[in-house]
């Protein structure tokens, strides 16, 4: 099936197994732009066969991520498109009709081993200190295929093999690299490796913007496209996003989160977009701030880097500042109020006062949640103590379904800056006593807060801090106790007696601090500490707390 009108076509087709991150967005964003700049076909495909690893919400959390950023598709699952179905899990026919036409050809066979004999000869293979691969002990009479065992491609020709890659240039690879690939799997689903090339050429696919880890699998593609006799898209490589030191890629640590978090911190798409297109690519010339319409209209495949490059998170804010520059002071406040709205009661503002504080801080902010912590520090420096106090009434205001003492906010507040985690200068036997409710010990309340760290990791943060009945933290909360799951985490996250609520410190420091900081209370309760007995003073603010968090 070839694109007779010689029509451009690219696909983003992510795995629902979890948030998407930046190497994921930045490769959507390169096949959008090509495909709009000539006047192209994007889809959007979902490769969801890999059941095992599925994760519940992944797809809304793709498009969410995508549309956020400005990308949108021609066709997809949301959307429909004359290829449809665009989800794996729904093709299974089509993967179904080609493995049919490479069975009729002696081109794919049953694999009639078991796990254990494959894992023999992996063995054999390490102890004869060469290579493992398949084909050396491919079956000679194996069983006709009834969809119960694996399907596995027959390599017919073992050769080396050569291919242009519009980035990389000339690529080779020789015979070793070809073995007998899975194309279907014993649970009836198809492989990467097979229904991805099925996919690309029923949707008429011509270019796939992919990761360098797929080179080393070219050759396999290779060989399927040959034994099919279709013509194979055009491979368009691009670099490796690498960590801030440039000698390894990006990890978690560097950066590599859930990519709508920096949505959650306030920054600006089109800033984000400028920022994802220049690691990798650049048009040449000094240009460094674009809009998504010149990135468009200024990208070429050909001006893709080989070489990795660089997440600067200090190019990214800078970006980030020359875009904020642009935004006409209406536009800034639609935009900033809703990081501000709670806090901002803290004064009773009016909608005039509001504007004229917000704008205040224009200039001394990189994304729009730095700007609830300046108005907290200008009111707690303006304020003095009387900022707790104010807060908690803010917050009697807006919880009114809560039960709130308004003695537990008295104290200093700054705990609620994400930056300042007080459980790190608090290593004292008080705070080891003060984290651990009554009636419980220390391995049950590192149970809590890792289950805890669980349910942030996998679960909606919004409904998290809302403590929506639809939360899985809210609900094992409920189940445990709130009181003795509550207590430990409102501690850990601000190592204080008197404090917010543990879900108002959350909205407030956000996702990132708040992980943070519960890791390090689980690192400082498994370090030695002097049992002490608890006090009655202390004890009786336990009690008291333990009311005060149980309503909802």
């Amino acid at each position: 099936m070839t694109n007779i009108n010689n029509k451009i076509v690219t696909r983003f087709a992510p795995s629902p197994t979890g948030y998407l991150h930046i190497g994921g967005i930045r490769t959507a964003l390169y096949a959008w732009a090509y495909a709009k700049k000539n006047n192209g076909t994007f889809i959007l495909r979902i490769e969801d066969t890999d059941k095992a690893r599925e994760v519940s919400g992944s797809i809304e959390h793709i498009i969410a991520s995508l549309k956020w950023i400005g990308i949108d598709w021609d066709e997809g699952p949301d959307i429909g498109g004359p290829h449809s179905p665009y989800k794996q899990s729904e093709r299974l026919d089509s993967y179904l009709k080609y493995a049919r036409i490479l069975i009729d050809k002696g081109l794919a066979y049953a694999d009639p081993y078991t796990e254990e004999e494959i894992e023999s000869f992996r063995k054999k293979a390490d102890d004869e200190k060469r290579p493992y691969l398949y084909r050396d002990n491919r079956p000679e009479n194996p069983p006709v295929w009834d969809g119960t065992k694996p399907l596995r491609f027959k390599v017919s020709d073992i050769k080396s093999y050569e291919w242009e890659d519009v980035v990389r240039g000339h690529l080779k690879a020789g015979p070793e690299a070809l073995d007998d690939i899975v194309l279907i799997k014993s649970d009836g689903y198809p492989t990467y490796n097979f229904a991805h090339i099925i996919d690309d050429l029923e949707m008429r696919v011509t270019h796939i913007m992919r990761a360098d880890e797929f080179i080393s699998s070219t050759p396999k593609f290779l060989a399927l496209y040959e034994a099919l006799e279709i013509k194979r898209p055009e491979f368009v490589t691009l670099p490796p996003i690498m960590g801030p030191d440039g000698k390894k890629k990006l990890g978690k640590r560097d950066g590599a989160k859930d990519f709508l978090e920096y949505k959650n911190e306030g920054y600006l798409p089109e800033a984000m977009m400028n920022f994802l297109a220049f690691i990798g690519w650049n048009p040449g010339g000094d240009v460094e701030i674009i809009t998504p319409a010149e990135f468009i209209n200024l990208f070429d495949i050909t001006q893709i880097h080989i070489s990795g490059g660089g997440f600067n998170v200090v190019k990214l804010d800078w970006i980030q500042k020359e875009h904020m520059k642009k935004l006409s002071n209406e536009k800034y406040l639609s935009l900033a109020i809703p990081f501000v709205s709670n806090i901002s009661k803290l004064k009773n503002f009016s909608k005039t006062e509001l504007n004229e504080f917000i704008l205040r801080f224009r200039d001394k902010i990189t994304k729009f949640s730095d700007l609830k912590f300046l108005i907290l520090d200008s009111i707690t420096t303006t304020q003095g103590d009387s900022f707790s106090n104010d807060i908690l009434q803010v917050k009697s205001n807006l919880t009114t379904d809560t039960k709130i003492d308004i003695s537990i906010g008295s104290g200093p507040s700054d705990y609620l800056f994400p930056s300042n985690d007080l459980i790190l200068n608090n290593k004292e036997d008080e705070i080891a006593k003060l984290i651990i409710p009554k009636n419980l010990d220390k391995t049950i309340v590192i149970g809590y807060l890792n289950k805890i760290i669980d349910y942030i990791n996998i679960n909606d943060w919004d409904k998290i801090v809302k403590k929506d009945d639809d939360s899985e933290l809210w609900k094992y909360a409920s189940i445990e106790g709130r009181s003795k799951v509550l207590w430990p985490l409102r501690i850990a996250l601000s190592a204080k007696q008197s404090s917010l609520d543990p879900f108002e410190i959350m909205t407030i420091i956000g996702k990132e601090a708040t992980l943070k900081r519960i890791n390090n209370s689980i690192k400082f309760l498994r370090e030695p500490v002097t049992e002490i007995e608890t006090s009655t003073d202390t004890q009786s603010s336990v009690n008291k707390a333990e009311l005060t968090i149980e309503g909802h």
